[in-house]
């Protein structure tokens, strides 16, 4: 008798979905993952989902719904993916010129990343510069008018990024996918760029990110700081 080994992974995922009775519509509906997103990782239609840090997520996600082991379907899918090449076998002595190549490498991969890390910086002081000075103008009482004795109301400025109350505001430090769902409806998804910012409404709300580290949250005004470091993928719910 033949041993047919083990199934591969995504035969798995839709024999277990199919085994709770569930349809495609349903398990998005629960997890929150759309289903043309399920059915690539049925199909193991990796290319569909996007970067390899995404699919981990969505299958740890889906692998914890079907009551799989979740760590086991990432290893399963890390081995899909095709090794770093074996680095190559220098010279023990290197030309003159192969060495100013070199230095000029690094010297060029240092100046990137110290740029970087002073845009990350820069933009972190900005936002608080620009929180700080709101604070101040919004203290500082309006001079009275010379035709009425009584002053008219100024409107507080709202604190950039912090949305006020029933709302659920984000500030991007650095790029990262994520996905906003609002009371049910998806509000925002895709990848975007350091400095963006955006405030939703509603009741209830449910966040995932591709780059934890790179967005920072506030809930109802208030800092909530980050739902994990950098490259870290996290979801979770709040109530507005």
């Amino acid at each position: 008798m033949s041993d047919a080994g083990p199934r591969p992974l995504g035969e798995r995922l839709r024999a277990a979905r199919e085994a709770r009775g569930a349809s495609l519509s349903d398990v998005a509906d629960q997890i929150r993952i759309r289903s043309v997103y399920l059915t690539a990782m049925e199909q193991e239609n990796w290319d569909a989902i996007g970067a390899p840090v995404y699919v981990r997520g969505f299958l740890r996600t889906y692998a914890r719904y079907l009551k799989l082991d979740p760590e086991q379907a990432v290893a399963e899918f890390n081995a899909t993916l095709p090794e770093p090449p074996a680095p190559k076998s220098v010279e023990r002595e290197r030309s003159p010129a192969s060495r100013r190549s070199g230095l000029l490498l690094i010297w060029t991969a240092g100046t990137i990343a110290v740029l970087l890390v002073a845009f990350v910086f820069y933009n972190e002081l900005t936002l608080r510069s620009e929180r700080s000075a709101v604070a101040t103008t919004t203290a500082t009482p309006a001079p009275l008018s010379p035709v009425s004795p009584t002053p008219p109301a100024l409107a507080p400025s709202p604190t950039p990024g912090a949305g006020g109350p029933s709302s659920l505001a984000l500030v991007f430090s650095a790029p990262s996918w994520l996905r906003v769902t609002v009371d049910g409806n998806v509000s925002m998804e895709g990848t975007f760029p350091a400095g963006t910012s955006r405030t939703f409404h509603g009741k209830n709300a449910l966040v995932r990110i591709g780059n934890a580290g790179g967005v920072e949250i506030y809930v109802d005004g208030k800092d909530r700081g980050k739902l994990g470091k950098a490259g870290d993928v996290a979801e979770q719910a709040f109530t507005l």
